[in-house]
């Protein structure tokens, strides 16, 4: 039997315990936010699939450092939420954002992003687009004798000919000093050849090369790197088969920041740890991971794949 759900970028809205801890670890204190979070005072960024999961913790993030956002979403059930979140982090970190939806793995999904984004964010002299984040993606998990070229074509158009799309479109736009930053949302199943996941595993793997590329080909405008996350508290992980997170429970056990800590995890993560191997990232860690290749700092950083998944892989 097969199972579809989104991939570990997961873009399914998270669960209530999901949603608590991770708005409370990433908003930060009155004191904290006049000192350090306006590093992207000033600063566009245009967030793929982000009306939930990942994509609405990397908003969050980029927001809490005072970056304007444009929310992209596909379905129109994501429409509330995702003007919701615009809302709340224009009101509570006094920036501009703007809810888009459009299909970015069509044409003329990217057509519309891009007009949208021209008509909100555009000045006297014309549009800077500072950041990318290319998190919208899907998975389906199939052995070999099941694969469909169907779900090929699906999960090839949304997880590398999107974000592809959405690079050549905003690529006229970006910065010409090299501030710029692109971060792809990649996936350890890219490298680690996990059961079902010829397909999925395979558009990360594409993914990657293409960051390799892209930080060559745009190196004058911005950074390019991709994250490879491993299981995150989504609804994806909450909704897991138990044939597939019994396949993870090895590798969560040898993942170090796994380790589910009494006291200061969620009590029911906790409890499932003891199952499960260990704990799955909270969407604002991988959020966090992602503001730090998009600041100042990681400048010199570019054409990489960075750990986002607790050590669960490790390389250099």
């Amino acid at each position: 039997m097969s199972h579809t759900f989104l991939s570990l970028n997961g873009s399914y809205h998270a669960s209530q315990l999901a949603l608590k801890h991770n708005v409370a670890s990433v908003i930060p204190s009155r004191n904290a936010e006049s000192r350090l979070h306006r590093s992207l005072e000033g600063k566009l960024a245009i967030v793929t699939g982000a009306s939930r999961g990942i994509g609405a913790a990397i908003s969050r993030t980029l927001a809490s450092k005072s970056a304007s956002i444009v929310i992209n979403y596909v379905s129109d059930r994501s429409k509330d939420q995702a003007e919701g979140l615009a809302n709340e982090f224009e009101s509570g970190y006094q920036v501009k954002c703007l809810a888009v939806q459009a299909d970015v793995s069509k044409p003329e999904g990217v057509k519309t992003l891009i007009e949208a984004t021209k008509a909100a964010f555009s000045t006297e002299s014309g549009l800077r687009i500072d950041m990318l984040i290319n998190n919208a993606g899907v998975a389906r998990n199939d052995h070999i004798r099941d694969v469909k070229v169907d779900d090929f074509d699906w999960m090839y158009r949304i997880n590398v000919l999107g974000p592809l799309l959405v690079v050549q479109a905003v690529e006229p736009y970006l910065p010409s000093d090299r501030s710029g930053r692109i971060v792809n949302l990649s996936s350890i199943s890219s490298t680690e050849g996990f059961h079902g996941q010829t397909v999925y595993g395979g558009t990360k793997a594409a993914l990657d090369s293409m960051t390799r590329t892209w930080a060559r080909e745009l190196s004058e405008r911005c950074t390019v790197n991709s994250i490879n996350p491993g299981p995150v508290l989504t609804d994806m992980w909450t909704s897991m088969p138990p044939s597939h997170r019994n396949g993870l429970k090895d590798w969560m056990s040898h993942t170090p920041l796994a380790a589910a800590r009494k006291g200061i995890d969620h009590e029911e993560l906790v409890e499932q740890a003891v199952d499960a191997g260990g704990r799955p990232a909270y969407t604002s860690e991988i959020a966090g991971i992602v503001g730090m290749l998009c600041s100042e700092e990681s400048v010199w950083c570019t054409g990489q794949v960075i750990c986002a998944n607790g050590g669960m892989r490790m390389a250099i």
